[in-house]
C-alpha cells in the first residue's frame, strides 16, 4: 500500500522508515527540505510540498498527519482540501483533543473524504518496537488502512485496534497518556523516597534493575528509569522542570465532566505545574502565616 506522511519529525520519520522496511510506499512531506532528504535516504518518496505529495499518490489517496496538536492540523487541513478528491482518507495520528477530531470529522466528510484519528504511543522506540494504535473511524476505512496499521504495530494482530467511531482513539490516547502522567508520578514519588533514605545508602539503579523482573510494578516505564538511572545515577544537571502537552488536562477536564473521581492524575497534572513555578508565591504566603499566628521563623531570601 502507498501513504502519503505529512510530518516527520522523530516519531513520523520513524513511522516513515518502519512502514518502507515493511513493503509500502510512503511519500514523505516536511517544512524541512533536509527532514525530507533523511527519510529519502531510507528508501522513502520525497515530496516539495502538498501538492506534489498529493501528485505522487494514486487516488484513493491515503494521507497520514504526525503534526503538533491543534491550528497545525486545521492549517493543513484547509491546505489539503483543494488537493484532494472525494473518497481520499486523511489520518491523524498526532495527540489531538477528541473534540476537535469530531469537528474536524464533520468538516472533512462535508468535503467528500474520509477522517480517521489514530492515537499513537511507542515514542522514540516504535520504530524498532513498533506503535501502540488507538483507531477510530468507520469500520470500512479502518479495514482500508488495515496494511498500515498492521505493519507499524507490533505485530498484525497486537497493539492496534478500532476503537469505535471517529474521535474515539484520540479519546483513548488521552486516558492513556493521563494514566501515564499517574504512573510516572508514582515511581518519581517512589524513587524520591528511597534515595531520601540515607541511612541505607541504597542504588537507585540496582533497585530499578531488581523491580525490572518478577516485580508487580515491573513495566517499560520502569525499564526506562533503570536506564536513565543508569547513566545518571544522582540525575546531575537535571533541572526539575516537567511539561505536559495538554492531554493529562484533558484528561481531568473530562472526568470532571463525567462526575467521575481521577485524583491520581489530577495530582500527578498538579505536580508537572508545581514543578514550572520559579517563584512560588503559594509558599511564601504559607510561611507569612505561620509567622502570624505563631510567630514561627520566617527564612529570608540571601
Amino acid at each position: 500500500m502507498e501513504l502519503g506522511m505529512v510530518g516527520l519529525g522523530k516519531m513520523g520519520a520513524n513511522m516513515t522508515v518502519r512502514l518502507v522496511r515493511g513493503g509500502h510506499r510512503v511519500v514523505g512531506f516536511a517544512r524541512t527540505k533536509s527532514v525530507v532528504d533523511a527519510v529519502v535516504a531510507q528508501g522513502a518518496v520525497g515530496a516539495s510540498s502538498l501538492a506534489d505529495l498529493v501528485r505522487q499518490l494514486a487516488p484513493p489517496r491515503a494521507v497520514w498527519l504526525m503534526i503538533p496538536s491543534g491550528a497545525p492540523v486545521d492549517q493543513t487541513l484547509d491546505q489539503l482540501r483543494p488537493l484532494l478528491a472525494p473518497g481520499d482518507t486523511i489520518v491523524d495520528g498526532g495527540n489531538s483533543y477528541y473534540r476537535d477530531t469530531l469537528r474536524r470529522s464533520a468538516l472533512v466528510t462535508g468535503w467528500g473524504f474520509r477522517y480517521v484519528d489514530v492515537g499513537t504511543s511507542g515514542g522514540i522506540w516504535g520504530l524498532t518496537e513498533g506503535y501502540s494504535m488507538m483507531v477510530g473511524g468507520d469500520e470500512a476505512d479502518v479495514e482500508r488502512l488495515r496494511p498500515i496499521l498492521e505493519t507499524l504495530a507490533p505485530g498484525p494482530k497486537l497493539g492496534w485496534g478500532r476503537m469505535g467511531p471517529v474521535g474515539s482513539g484520540h479519546f483513548v490516547k488521552m486516558v492513556h497518556n493521563g494514566i501515564e502522567y499517574g504512573l510516572m508520578q508514582a515511581y518519581a514519588e517512589g524513587f524520591s523516597v528511597l534515595q531520601g533514605k540515607t541511612d541505607f545508602a541504597l542504588d537507585l539503579h540496582q533497585v530499578a534493575e531488581v523491580w525490572r523482573y518478577g516485580s508487580v510494578i515491573r513495566s517499560w516505564l520502569l525499564e526506562l528509569t533503570e536506564a536513565a538511572l543508569g547513566e545518571n545515577p544522582t540525575l546531575a544537571g537535571i533541572e526539575p522542570w516537567v511539561a505536559d502537552s495538554g492531554e493529562g488536562r484533558w484528561t481531568v477536564a473530562e472526568a470532571l465532566e463525567l462526575n467521575i473521581p481521577a485524583p491520581v492524575i489530577t495530582l500527578a497534572l498538579q505536580a508537572r505545574i508545581r514543578s514550572r513555578e520559579t517563584d512560588p508565591f503559594a509558599e511564601r504566603l504559607l510561611a507569612m502565616m505561620r509567622n502570624k499566628f505563631g510567630g514561627h521563623e520566617v527564612k529570608r531570601e540571601s
